[in-house]
């Protein structure tokens, strides 16, 4: 009997995909995505020391989140506008070029109200390198857009680890340490991106409408992700930003908490999401996960005055995260037929904005009412991103509309398991 007969039908000899064999270019903008991503959870553990340090309120330390959070989501509606017409290369270092500066403009200064704009101004880099960074891995890596979602959410992962574990070490020195490491760590990264990113190489990008962005929002499927997108950011950002409070330790302490919710995220990122979307439907993985994220919330309310168990809730709340945004990344990839930097674009835009809402509102609240009232408000956020998905059940058939191809199936199993 001969192999193709005896072999399941569909079934070839090709080696099992991994994401580990790519490009030496997109392993440049792999790692500038880790350093990227490090940036968003560096500030966690030195928001004490900031707070100490330039006499500032809790509230005043959370607009670090606010200020990055918020220009990186309004720059983001404009980002495919910006790389259709300078090219991913261009764009890429530009941003990068503004992280160096506003990091180490951040690390210089002398009051809370300084570092909070240097903190908008490297979320405007942050916007034209994220947006045009996920197109990009997602146009050049081998083994197809499943393999290229899973790197760029183990980038993610990793970096959200590694962030707040260097801000401990270097926050427990000085609180100006973290955005110094910042600073070098993406000036090596620009160095790599000019090294082994040809531009010449890429495909020439067609120009943008500015308000095309805008209009992506319009197709129901893209709006419904980026509305679950925007209430599932405010319970991300509550965990994250919020939690160094209650928690009382110091920046060494709440730099290892983060790391292992860090760690939590980028596990379940790389492997357990393709093995559930290998499985189930993607819209059934968000209605599993989103109620689970939502329960955690809830149990991190009602612990928030014992540290060793709002620590249990912050890891667990890591390994729920990791599913959440590797399978809404993927929905995005598939809702529409628009360009990816288009869609990106659209969906991070407002997913960020839900991000910035979400540190000063819970501080208010939990000085104004209860530490609790912090996770009650998150996972209520989360709740209504569950009701987004269930609404949306029609919009969203083309992202799960049957179940995935073989071959799909297989890169995204296979890249899971070879990282």
């Amino acid at each position: 009997m001969s192999a193709s007969t005896s072999a399941p039908r569909g079934a070839t000899h090709e080696p099992k995909p991994s994401i580990l064999k790519q490009p030496t270019a997109v392993w440049a903008i792999a790692f500038a995505c880790v350093v990227a991503f490090m940036g968003i959870g560096l500030v966690d553990p030195i928001l004490p020391a900031i707070a100490e340090s330039l006499k500032a309120s809790p509230t005043q330390t959370e607009l670090l989140f606010t200020s990055y959070l918020a220009v990186t989501g309004v720059a983001m509606f404009f980002t495919s506008w910006v790389s259709s017409r300078l090219g991913a290369k261009r764009t890429l270092l530009i941003g990068l070029a503004l992280i160096v500066l506003f990091a180490l403009l951040a690390a210089t200064s002398g009051d809370v109200w300084s570092v909070i704009g240097f903190r908008a101004g490297w979320g405007l880099g942050n916007a034209l390198f994220i947006s045009t960074a996920l197109a990009t891995i997602v146009g050049a890596a081998a083994g197809g857009t499943a393999s290229a979602i899973i790197l760029y959410e183990a980038a993610l992962g990793l970096g959200i680890a590694i962030g707040p574990l260097i801000g401990g070490l270097l926050g427990s020195v000085s609180w100006r340490g973290p955005f110094f490491g910042v600073t070098t760590l993406m000036a090596i990264a620009f160095i790599a991106i000019v090294l082994f990113l040809k531009g010449d190489a890429m495909e020439k990008p067609t120009p943008t409408k500015l308000s095309a962005p805008f209009r992506a929002l319009g197709r129901p499927a893209l709006g419904a992700l980026a509305a679950t997108a925007l209430f599932y950011n405010i319970g991300f950002f509550v965990l994250l930003a919020y939690t160094p409070y209650p928690l009382g330790f110091g920046a060494l302490g709440i730099g290892f908490t983060f790391f292992g919710w860090g760690v939590g995220l980028a596990i379940t990122s790389v492997w357990v999401a393709p093995l559930l979307t290998a499985r189930l439907r993607r819209t059934t993985v968000l209605r599993i996960a989103l109620p689970l994220l939502a329960l955690d919330l809830v149990a991190a309310a009602a612990v928030v005055g014992t540290p060793a168990a709002l620590v249990v809730c912050v890891v667990v709340g890591g390994l729920v995260l990791g599913v959440l945004n590797t399978v809404l990344t993927e929905c995005v990839m598939e809702a529409t037929d628009l360009p990816r930097s288009v869609a990106s674009s659209a969906y991070s835009g407002v997913r960020f904005l839900g991000g910035a809402v979400a540190p000063p509102v819970a501080t208010l609240l939990a000085d104004t009412i209860a530490p609790s009232a912090a996770y009650v408000f998150a996972a209520v956020s989360v709740a209504l991103a569950f009701v987004v998905v269930v609404a949306a059940r029609k919009a969203l058939r083309r992202v799960d509309d049957g179940p995935e191809p073989a071959r799909v199936e297989a890169e995204a199993i296979g890249a899971g398991e070879a990282l």
